[in-house]
């Protein structure tokens, strides 16, 4: 993503004071934050003080971001720090070795589970955010192709006044339409190392 992208203008209204970006930024990443806090198990009491404590940090540090767009790698790592830190702090009263091999692949799969967690996130972000800058005729092809079960082209074509051999040739062009927006674009870059797979070409099968 670029300086310019949705998360980093959003982290920038917010960072001004924009009640409205706060909150499109908590509905968007409270469920990472609590996939996050899942995964560690923790107790409820426990949970909600790293609930409380990710968003006021947050509030204290988010016109200080070096990289605006790396907010939910932010999010994510701050949220797991917590957690470690709440974990450690119950390994001081009860005995328990946080060297132990058991531990530490479990630590590991840990990792593994919020970094899936994390893209699936960045995933669905950028779908959305592609989708936004579709045409009505592409949002409204791909969403009735998308529901499940999908509906036949007869169907299509007579919901949406197109001529059924054209739905078919109309879907690749808005496809890859959705593919070239700066959002699809900019995560199809950032998650190729990562082995990352678009959720949206998965419609194009």
């Amino acid at each position: 993503m670029t300086a310019g992208s949705p998360i980093a203008a959003l982290v920038s209204a917010a960072a001004e004071g924009d009640q409205s970006a706060w909150n499109e930024i908590v509905d968007r990443y409270t469920p990472l934050v609590v996939s996050v806090i899942y995964k560690h198990r923790l107790r409820p009491a426990d949970a909600a003080d790293v609930n409380q404590t990710l968003w006021l940090r947050l509030v204290e540090q988010i016109g200080r971001l070096r990289e605006p767009e790396a907010l939910p790698g932010w999010i994510m790592t701050t949220t797991r720090n917590e957690c470690l830190r709440v974990l450690r702090v119950q390994q001081r009263t009860h005995l328990y070795d946080p060297l132990s091999e058991a531990d530490a692949l479990e630590s590991e799969q840990l990792d593994a589970d919020v970094e899936a967690d994390l893209l699936a996130v960045e995933r669905r972000q950028a779908l959305r955010d592609g989708f936004a800058e579709l045409t009505d005729q592409c949002k409204r092809l791909l969403t009735k192709l998308m529901t499940d079960p999908p509906p036949s082209y007869q169907v299509v074509s007579e919901e949406l006044a197109m001529p059924v051999g054209s739905i078919g040739p109309t879907r690749i062009r808005c496809l890859e339409k959705l593919r070239k927006t700066p959002a699809i674009s900019a995560f199809l870059g950032s998650s190729a190392t990562r082995g990352g797979v678009l959720g949206a070409a998965r419609l194009g099968q």
